[in-house]
């Protein structure tokens, strides 16, 4: 919603561009007809501004279905049991891509069908969950804050530490990532996202277990609607919500916890058995054209990953999106070994029916 420091605080100031977009690709000169064909999308609900997919599906001639899941892995799930079919553009986040890439179920990119792939952000490019680059295609960064509202509460709120005040009590809304919401706990302890000490993680969710009286909700869609509401004073939001909030009500607060920051990109991928792998080369090219990124980064909120769009984002959207100097390194969540993974499961499931949330 899931680096190294030098690319999250200079990736979403850059304001360098490449020379030329690239010719948008995948039509009937190119790459045979798509005229009549279906494509299928799976990723979060309500990625992608509606003009965009009307304007590529009248350009091309296809009919786009948009199906949705909620957590990564229910994606990566329901790709195993399809063993890469069904669908042929997925968008998911970074550590589950990792898994995907490890596990076959992700096509090979053939970059001859994505001309504008240029456009990319090279800070993007390279990453932990595919170092060749050969399956995934960047489609937005981002680093998950807490906001809060200053008329609803005395809390002065700078790290994740101070979300365990009394004074909160019944009124913080989490998201709903169970690593992401771990990992600020191990985060208030000094330790890694990743860490791979048992006994740290459990202490991590003892931890948690005290933050339980202050939790009102833990939702993974719409959680900043609680703080617009002002049911919550304060919020723990990804990016888009963060934006989202933040544009809705310019009184609110975006902290960037002094604890540290975590990162993480999302991507487009084709299924290993993409039922229409032309299409979806079609439609990763069409969305990686300067302008039409730029339509999109301005509708989901997250930091830019197509480096050629930054001119045609408002100086309005991009205030909402840049991470001030000063604070502090940014770590991504990768893949853990099983044995942590499973403790990670197991309290986040004490911490949730802490919460009256399971």
């Amino acid at each position: 919603m899931k680096k190294i420091t030098a690319l999250i605080l200079a990736a979403v100031l850059c304001a360098g561009l490449l020379a030329g977009c690239g010719a948008q690709g995948g039509k009937k000169e190119e790459g045979g007809s798509l005229k009549g064909t279906s494509l299928n999308i799976y990723t979060w609900d309500d990625m992608f501004p509606q003009e965009v997919l009307d304007n590529f599906a009248k350009e091309f001639g296809v009919t786009i279905n948009y199906s949705n899941f909620e957590y990564d892995e229910d994606m990566l799930a329901k790709l195993e049991e399809t063993q890469g079919g069904d669908y042929d553009v997925v968008i998911a986040d970074d550590y589950i891509l990792e898994m995907v890439n490890n596990e076959g179920l992700a096509m090979e990119l053939d970059r001859s069908k994505i001309p504008n792939w240029g456009n990319i952000d090279p800070r993007y490019m390279g990453l932990f969950y595919d170092k060749e680059d050969k399956y995934d295609v960047p489609y937005g960064a981002g680093v998950p804050l807490i906001v809060y509202d200053p008329s609803l509460t005395d809390v002065k709120i700078e790290g994740f530490g101070d979300l365990w005040d009394p004074a909160l009590k019944d009124n913080v809304a989490l998201i709903g990532n169970y690593r992401v919401i771990d990992g600020f706990a191990l985060k208030t302890m000094g330790e890694s996202l990743n860490c791979e000490d048992l006994a740290k993680i459990e202490e991590a969710g003892e931890k948690l277990l005290t933050l339980a009286p202050n939790v009102r909700a833990i939702n993974d869609t719409s959680t900043q609607d609680l703080l617009l509401s002002g049911e919550v004073a304060a919020a723990f939001l990804y990016t888009s919500q963060v934006t989202a909030a933040l544009t809705a009500n310019p009184e609110l607060v975006a902290v960037y916890p002094k604890e540290g920051l975590g990162f993480g990109t999302m991507c487009m991928f084709i299924p290993s058995k993409a039922p229409n792998a032309e299409a979806a080369y079609a439609f990763i090219n069409y969305i990686l054209d300067a302008k039409v990124s730029a339509q999109c980064f301005e509708y989901i909120g997250y930091y830019n990953t197509t480096k050629a769009a930054e001119q045609y984002i408002s100086e309005e959207m991009k205030k909402f999106i840049v991470i001030p100097e000063g604070t502090g390194d940014g770590e991504a969540i990768e893949n853990i070994s099983d044995a942590a993974t499973d403790k990670h499961a197991e309290v986040w499931a004490k911490f949730q029916t802490a919460c009256g949330q399971s």
